[in-house]
């Protein structure tokens, strides 16, 4: 029994980093993708209620990049690359994507896999998981496979193969962001 409790408190001693927080307020990392949590959210033009309205946005759902934080400000980068300060309470965690172009939705991560849905440039699809340059989304009950490439809200790490991913990294650490200026996110 003794070296049953010993492997257990090695095993809580030495697990990866699960509850590990990054020097920033939330504890989370930046840059880092989050959507909008509401119908309209305000963009301001700095971190405070007195700042004025730079953005209206009327898309609950519409996946910005946090770039920088105070305690319960987010300054956030959208599709098109407007920068605006919103109100944390504004913003979810739940990740999205959006199309930059028109693209195909399909069974498979394979160009030869059936086509479940043609997504038109603008759409806002729930992300799932990504990988080698694919990701798999959902939108209106239909689930599939896109290049990542066609959208915006997922980073290079989170969708390319990379020896950085196999390794412990710090947790914090995002590399450069996919990006595009195509479209309106108002």
């Amino acid at each position: 029994m003794l070296w049953i409790r010993t492997l257990f408190t090695l095993l809580l001693v030495s697990a990866p980093a699960a509850a590990q927080t990054c020097e920033t307020p939330s504890g989370l990392p930046v840059p880092r993708f989050v959507t909008l949590a509401y119908d309209e959210v305000a963009g301001r033009a700095g971190p405070s209620s007195d700042h004025p309205i730079s953005w209206m946005y009327v898309r609950r759902g519409l996946p910005v990049e946090v770039i920088a934080e105070t305690p319960d400000w987010r300054r956030v980068r959208d599709p098109d690359g407007e920068i605006v300060w919103m109100h944390r309470r504004l913003l979810s965690g739940r990740r999205a994507l959006w199309a930059k172009a028109e693209t195909d939705l399909m069974a498979r991560p394979d160009e030869d896999a059936a086509l479940i849905a043609r997504i038109q440039p603008g759409a806002r699809l729930w992300l799932e998981r990504c990988r080698s340059g694919w990701c798999r989304m959902e939108a209106d009950g239909r689930r599939g496979w896109a290049l990542a490439e066609d959208f915006w809200g997922a980073y290079r790490d989170e969708v390319e193969p990379s020896v950085a991913l196999e390794g412990n990294i710090d947790p914090c650490y995002r590399s450069s962001p996919v990006r595009a200026r195509s479209g309106s996110a108002s």
